[in-house]
């Protein structure tokens, strides 16, 4: 009965960890794309500023 025990308590424990490891790689991942995603919107953004201000127009 205690080996019965320890082996489902060991299946949910591997479970568990499989569960939370995807966890990090999904929080890893969206970080890594959000920061992808924001760098070129600055560099998009810095890009229309700089064709504004070199167009000539006064406003």
């Amino acid at each position: 009965m205690v080996v019965s025990f320890i082996n489902a308590f060991l299946s949910y424990l591997l479970l568990f960890a499989i569960i939370v490891v995807l966890v990090i790689i999904a929080c890893v991942l969206g970080v890594t794309l959000r920061r992808k995603k924001d760098a070129q919107a600055a560099v998009s953004a810095a890009a229309g500023d700089a064709s504004e201000k070199g167009n000539g127009s006064a406003g």
